[in-house]
């Protein structure tokens, strides 16, 4: 179970089970100047680690109208070593100043002897993995006060050596950390179609009563040389045709959450990012699911 207490504060601005959109600096203006009817927004915590500047300026204002969720990329959550304090204790200053209404991170590691590897790497899903992952994913919670979410990774080769599978070593892990999960549906998508299992049959599976919030994407696609289809996870696209209907199941399991549009790559004008946004405003709207309070997980 998680320990250690919020810390003192005003009480971060819930995050409605709506769709969100992350936050471009190129979009600012047309933010602050319409208002546009969007659930919440999301940010990388790492952009926003410096004292001041214009990311924190635009933040600051869009965070006067709009609930924050706040998704760190960094933390190297599966790596072998030691969580990096410095790392942590910058997060920690995001989080206290912003107060988002959720936090999350990802079960993967990108650091290795002090060096950062830009990209998320996957991890082994075996018992010693659990026993480290869950005791960052304390310290993380211990040192920000509060739950964060853990999101599942996107997979291109699978372990040899992993003996648990991933919905069930997530719901452990949840299970003895007290931390939520954010389910990225897109990459479900990408770990189906690279490894060769069912999407749906994966949502049936996954611990669903602790997710707090969900992702879809766009996904890209490289043709192999056996016909074979090597999905990668890009976001820098429209989410695909086949993420829709895997969120529709999604929530159809999990009931209304908040659910993200990530776009971080080539990223559009904001009429077309809104649009993402819409429409799966209009796939929350349309399900006849009981009501479920968003970010709930077993604290």
């Amino acid at each position: 179970m998680m320990t250690g207490n919020r810390r003192p504060g005003p009480e971060p601005n819930a995050v409605p089970a709506r769709a969100g959109v992350g936050l471009k600096p190129p979009h600012g203006s047309a933010i602050l100047g319409t208002r546009p009817d969007v659930g919440f927004f999301e940010v990388h915590a790492e952009n926003y680690m410096g004292a001041g500047g214009p990311p924190h300026r635009l933040l600051e204002a869009v965070r006067e109208v709009y609930p924050l969720s706040v998704h760190g990329v960094g933390m190297s959550i599966g790596g072998a070593g030691p969580l990096d304090r410095d790392h942590l204790a910058r997060l920690r200053a995001v989080v206290e100043r912003y107060r988002p209404g959720l936090v999350s991170e990802h079960l993967a590691w990108s650091t290795h002897d002090g060096a950062f590897l830009n990209d998320l790497l996957p991890v082994p899903l075996t018992e010693a993995t659990l026993e480290r992952v869950a005791g960052h994913v304390g310290e993380v919670q211990d040192t920000l006060g509060r739950q964060v979410l853990i999101e599942n990774p996107s997979s291109y080769l699978g372990f040899a050596a992993s003996t648990i599978p991933e919905t069930d070593f997530l719901g452990r892990l949840a299970e003895r950390t007290g931390c939520g999960l954010l389910l990225d549906v897109n990459n479900v998508a990408v770990s189906a179609a690279n490894l060769g299992y069912d999407g749906h049959g994966y949502l049936d599976a996954f611990p669903v009563e602790h997710v707090g919030e969900i992702h879809v994407a766009g996904y890209d696609e490289e043709p192999e040389a056996d016909g074979g289809r090597l999905l990668i996870d890009a976001h820098g696209s429209a989410v695909r045709p086949d993420v829709w209907p895997l969120l529709s199941h999604a929530l159809g399991l999990t009931g209304p959450l908040p659910v993200l549009i990530e776009w971080d790559n080539d990223v559009p004008d904001w009429d077309v990012l809104h649009a993402e946004a819409m429409a799966a405003d209009a796939i929350l709207a349309a399900l006849a699911v009981g009501p479920r309070r968003a970010g709930a997980g077993h604290g």
